[in-house]
């Protein structure tokens, strides 16, 4: 059991890797990584221009897993953290957005730009 959780915990890391390297080369700059908060945990904060981007990454080992990686009350986690990381981040009157990164080995990577609409 111990092993696989460390084998899923270094998967997540390289997706995370691999997602900012991917928000790197698209114009992002990367402010932080793994923050945490009492409410949950964001895995990229990134900023392109005037947008603050919190950024959920999930890791599966195919693309099945992939359908029911994220849902509304993981959402809703990563809402609640980034409400509290905001005012940290972004300025009075900048956009603020949570995407999703979907991960799998030999897939291509799925991007769920602006994944949580407050009160969906």
């Amino acid at each position: 059991m111990r092993h696989a959780r460390e084998q899923a915990e270094r998967q997540g890391r390289r997706g995370e890797a691999w997602a900012a390297w991917y928000l790197r080369l698209t114009g992002w700059r990367i402010l932080g990584r793994r923050m945490k908060t009492a409410r949950g945990e964001i895995d990229i904060v990134a900023r392109r221009g005037r947008t603050v981007c919190f950024v959920e990454v999930k890791w599966r080992a195919s693309a099945a897993g992939l359908e029911h990686a994220i849902d509304a009350g993981r959402l809703r986690r990563v809402a609640a953290a980034a409400q509290v990381l905001a005012p940290r981040y972004a300025q009075a009157g900048e956009t603020v957005r949570i995407d999703v990164f979907l991960l799998a080995p030999w897939c291509w990577p799925r991007r769920i730009v602006n994944a949580w609409q407050p009160g969906v």
